[in-house]
């Protein structure tokens, strides 16, 4: 070898021709000395070491991995050290070095799987601190050992396969990993199946661990629907450590076995006149996965109900079918009712089951899948069945077989005319069974009905208008009851139509009217009538002058104006003042009625554009429709009746005057200039020797216990007020109202005297006259003109000089 570190066996020695220490260097040892030594020249190593192996998991520690040396320097002048991961960064304390002898030793076991290798930095001192060689990389590989098995991803693998499928399938692959070396064959592993029972139907690929079918035959309704296979990894190829795991593989269901009934007949029961009710159940039986498309059924009823009395429907949740009764009035198909519902049915309407007409049915019932067979199913016919019906005999309600019964009445038909005979009829032909009839419903109670019979005749005399028409018609309601127990009954409606006979004649609407008295001056009148009946016994009208009456076509004529209405008019000049025509009026009925009626015309004095000059008069004569004696009369009446109310109107008023007088005359002799002390509260001067002041002194005297003291003043046969009183219904009597309450309280022994202010608690509606009060007409006293107070008497003009300026 040539000068630097060398290696003999397991040590290594340092190169010759190492720079020598610079003076003030760094510390023996440290990396900053070796920084320093290396700044001025760079050395040239000799060699590189090659890695050092040692293997893991090594129990026999502390372990001697290799010795460096420096050949430099005498034995015992070299100190050495090694720095890096496992010796002073973590893992700490792994490796050691004899800092004299240069030996490196393993001072804990290792594990690759953590560190596969130690990268150390080697250094050699001088005993000065100086650096005799370059810092050397010492690489220390762990070498690999089979000490971890093989971990599966998962504990379990789930794979799907439809049945039947055709070998080499494959379904899903199951992988594992190994912690050791992958670059041994610690890591190789390989896959088996080490159970799936006896069918061996898979295989698995010993190196990628994909599963695959290996045989022909997977029938899930055959066999099994699920396969459990226990897979197993084992490193070392094949011949180390191992570890298991499960694989389930389910069988998909394919549609491959058709539906099949239990037993090839079935029989039920249904009760007559039933409708959308459950019959009974046919029972079928499918291998295919339940409630998958592949499992459910469908009916069909092929033969033996061409009226489509019953239906057929799946239940979802047996996958049975249901046969039910068809809903009265359907003739197609029902929609679905948790499953398809089929019958092979056409027409727009079927009758509701009838054990008298028809007592058994014998329907043929096939059932197939919704979903079609696979094509590798094996080829079936159709599943058929024979279903038998009873169709049970129960009472059944009678029936109208004319419902609504529609007949016609001449108007005004006598009591006990026959109208019509509205029987029903019991299906139950074969029970005994009388039926009774009743009235349900009769508002204007017109009719009358046999019991036994069902003959419907009138009570009283049909009569339009009524209000119990509609349009001319009369409904009532009659009841048909049997006699079974429980006894069923049924409606029948009976429309009558009330025919119209021409009864009345028409009738001018107007019976008085205004025309001019000249002819082709406004000498015209529209003339109207109405007719009681109903078409076609109504108009047309034909009016004409009465033909008794010739002489009225010399001055009038009457013209069709249309077929309500007709034109009267003048054809001679006429004197002025009323005229009375009798017309005769005629309807177009069958047979046609005629009226003769008087019409009140008044003549008026023509005007140049050929209205009446006096038509106020005119107007309100034909207006009402009357002669002028019989206005005069109503006139003179009014006038009578209004001097009545006048009369009465005045000596109401009179009364009021004379009461008004009455109360002023017995007050006259108390009015006084006096002023009165109002510190006591009591009465004036005057009345000092009427009213006891003693009251107002001394309340104590006069408890709510005491009898109320008397005035002197008040007469003996005075009686006590009764109170409270009514108050007066509308604000115009408050003048009785004010004087009732001033002459109750004058007379009245047990209050202050009559002119002590007395409070009412009604003041009727408001005045014109401005309020008195200071407090409310001004702020104060001076804004006051009192001056007016003179001129109200001998009591007031006191006051004004009081308060007056």
């Amino acid at each position: 070898h040539s000068a630097g570190f060398g290696v003999t066996g397991s040590t290594l020695s340092l190169p010759q021709g190492a720079s020598p220490a610079q003076p003030g260097a760094a510390a023996p040892g440290s990396p900053q000395a070796w920084r320093q030594h290396e700044g001025p020249r760079r050395v040239k190593r000799a060699w590189v070491i090659p890695p050092i192996s040692v293997s893991e998991n090594h129990k026999r520690i502390p372990h001697l991995l290799v010795q460096i040396k420096s050949d430099k320097q005498q034995p015992g002048g070299v100190i050495y050290s090694i720095k890096g991961p496992g010796v002073d960064e973590e893992p700490l304390g792994i490796f050691s070095i004899d800092k004299f002898s240069g030996k490196v030793f393993l001072n804990a076991m290792l594990d690759r799987e953590e560190n596969d290798r130690f990268r150390l930095k080697a250094f050699a001192l001088d005993l000065g601190g100086v650096t005799l060689e370059d810092p050397t990389d010492l690489e220390i590989i762990v070498v690999d050992q089979n000490d971890n098995r093989p971990l599966f991803r998962q504990d379990v693998f789930t794979g799907r396969v439809v049945e039947g499928a055709e070998p080499g399938i494959c379904v899903m692959t199951v992988d594992a990993t190994d912690a050791d070396d992958p670059d041994t064959d610690n890591a190789a592993l390989r896959y088996s199946i080490l159970d799936q029972g006896a069918a061996g139907m898979f295989s698995i690929n010993a190196t990628t661990g994909e599963i695959c079918t290996a045989r022909p035959g997977l029938d899930r309704e055959v066999t099994m629907g699920v396969y459990n296979l226990t897979v197993q990894a084992a490193d070392m190829s094949g011949d180390g450590l191992t570890t298991t795991a499960m694989a389930v593989i389910y069988l998909e269901d394919i549609n491959d076995n058709p539906p099949e009934f239990t037993k090839e007949e079935f029989s039920m029961e249904v009760e007559e006149q039933a409708a959308g009710v459950d019959v009974g159940k046919v029972f079928v039986h499918d291998k295919d996965l339940a409630g998958s498309p592949n499992w459910l059924a469908k009916f069909t009823i092929l033969e033996g109900d061409p009226e489509g009395a019953f239906a057929i429907r799946t239940d979802p949740y047996t996958n049975d079918g249901v046969l039910s009764v068809a809903k009265v009035g359907t003739g197609q198909p029902g929609g679905r009712a948790g499953g398809p519902v089929a019958r092979l049915t056409h027409g727009p309407s079927r009758q509701p089951l009838d054990h008298e007409v028809r007592d058994r049915f014998e329907l043929t019932v096939s059932v197939q899948n919704e979903r079609p067979l696979e094509p590798t199913a094996p080829a079936s016919p159709r599943a058929l069945a024979t279903v038998r019906v009873r169709v049970q005999d129960v009472n059944e309600a009678p029936v109208f077989r004319e419902n609504p019964r529609r007949v016609s009445v001449l108007e005004g038909a006598p009591p006990g005319t026959p109208v019509t005979t509205y029987t029903a009829s019991d299906p139950d032909v074969r029970q005994l069974q009388t039926l009774t009839y009743a009235l349900l419903y009769d508002p204007a109670d017109w009719l009358q009905l046999d019991p036994h019979a069902g003959i419907v005749r009138t009570k009283r005399e049909l009569l339009d208008p009524s209000a119990f028409l509609q349009g001319g018609w009369y409904i009532a309601l009659l009841l048909a009851r049997d006699d079974a127990e429980p006894p069923l009954s049924a409606t029948g409606t009976l429309s009558i139509e009330i025919l119209e006979v021409n009864d009345h004649a028409p009738l001018l609407q107007s019976p008085a009217g205004v025309v001019c008295g000249r002819p082709g001056r406004g000498g015209s009148l529209l003339l109207g009538a109405t007719d009681d009946d109903r078409p076609p016994h109504g108009a047309p009208f034909h009016f004409q002058l009465s033909p008794q009456h010739p002489q009225l076509t010399r001055n009038w004529s009457i013209t069709r104006f249309n077929v309500t209405h007709a034109v009267l008019a003048v054809l001679a000049e006429l004197p002025e003042g009323p005229h009375s025509l009798p017309l005769l009026l005629r309807d177009s009925g069958t047979p046609p009625r005629e009226r003769q009626q008087l019409l009140n015309v008044s003549v008026c004095r023509c005007g140049r554009d050929g209205t009446c000059e006096d038509g106020v008069l005119a107007a309100a004569t034909a207006g009402a429709g009357i002669t002028l004696g019989a206005l005069m009369v109503i006139l003179g009446s009014i006038l009578l009746l209004l001097v009545l109310a006048g009369l009465g109107a005045a000596r109401v008023r009179g009364r009021r005057r004379a009461l008004r007088k009455g109360l002023l005359q017995r007050s006259g002799d108390d009015m006084r200039d006096n002023i009165l002390n109002y510190d006591e509260q009591g009465g004036g001067e005057e009345d000092q020797d009427a009213y006891d002041i003693n009251q107002l002194r001394h309340p104590e005297l006069f408890s709510p216990r005491a009898k109320p003291p008397v005035r002197r003043d008040a007469p003996l046969s005075s009686p006590t007020p009764l109170a409270p009183r009514k108050l007066p219904g509308s604000p115009s009597d408050i003048e009785d109202f004010i004087n009732e309450g001033l002459e109750a309280a004058d007379s009245d022994p047990s209050v202050p005297p009559y002119d002590t202010a007395l409070i009412y608690d009604y003041e009727g509606s408001g005045s014109v006259a401005s309020p008195l009060s200071s407090i409310v007409s001004s702020l104060t006293d001076e804004d006051q003109d009192y001056d007016y107070l003179s001129e109200w008497g001998p009591r007031f003009r006191r006051l004004a000089d009081l308060y007056g300026h």
